[in-house]
């Protein structure tokens, strides 16, 4: 096991990416702080499993928008397990308009948008960071998108908050190297519970054609994007500030595109 004694927080911990990492880390032996803003019987089911696969786990309601609820996650971790070691930034949200619709987007998407990806994610690092310094060492991976490098995505809100996520992940890793490690993943289209609570149809036919027209042909699970954060919170190698993508490809455009030129 890994990261036996270790104690980790992965914020949005009761679904999709953050509750595939949190099982993930209690495989290797982590202490487990799963916070959650609203789906406290999905966190807490979340905790059960983490303490089924041998890890410590508690589930910690706070909206990571808020400093004094990040304060809050950061200092329960330290009653409950004496220490924080990793920080997984998850929390995310979205507002669904199309790029072309300037009018569909209000300053107000832009703030509550930004207040979580870009805000809620600062205030955790700032939250766990002292005692990361104490400890002389600390590993946070920040969830991002390939939103923030491609400019695509459910609205021009939420890529320009995932590109700002970015910029802020390699500060973040300039500022406290060596001993902190700060690192990002980008994934693409993530088949998880986030993305089944909209639109039905809408969802069926953009899955569909990311399967028909990505290289890899398939959508990423959660587990897949729980691998590559697992990589960057236990390698020995001497990575930080990088922006990980997992997307089945679709940097590399529609399948055959090239070839028809």
């Amino acid at each position: 096991m890994k990261l036996k004694g270790k104690t980790a927080i992965v914020t949005g911990g009761g679904t999709g990416i953050g509750a595939a990492t949190a099982k993930r880390l209690a495989e290797e032996g982590a202490n487990v702080v799963i916070n959650y803003r609203s789906s406290a019987e999905a966190a807490d089911k979340v905790a059960i499993a983490c303490r089924d696969l041998g890890g410590q786990a508690t589930a910690i309601k706070g909206d990571v928008a808020v400093d004094a609820d990040c304060q809050a996650i950061a200092q329960a971790a330290l009653d409950e397990f004496g220490g924080i070691d990793l920080l997984v930034n998850n929390a995310g949200t979205t507002v669904f308009v199309e790029h072309t619709d300037l009018d569909g987007l209000q300053m107000e998407d832009f703030q509550n948008v930004y207040a979580t990806n870009v805000v809620g994610a600062f205030q955790m690092a700032r939250a766990v960071i002292p005692s990361m310094q104490k400890a002389g060492a600390g590993r946070i991976v920040n969830t991002s998108s390939i939103a923030g490098i491609m400019g695509n995505g459910s609205s021009l809100a939420y890529s320009a908050s995932k590109g700002a996520l970015n910029a802020m992940t390699m500060g973040l890793a300039r500022a406290f190297a060596p001993e902190i490690t700060v690192n990002a993943v980008c994934p693409g289209l993530v088949d998880s519970e986030w993305m089944r609570d909209f639109d039905s149809e809408k969802v069926e036919r953009v899955t569909g054609s990311y399967k028909d027209t990505v290289p890899l042909g398939r959508v990423c699970t959660p587990e897949d994007i729980a691998d590559p954060i697992m990589y960057l919170l236990t390698t020995s190698a001497p990575v930080t500030g990088e922006l990980m993508v997992i997307d089945s490809g679709v940097r590399l455009g529609p399948v055959g595109a090239l070839s028809k030129k």
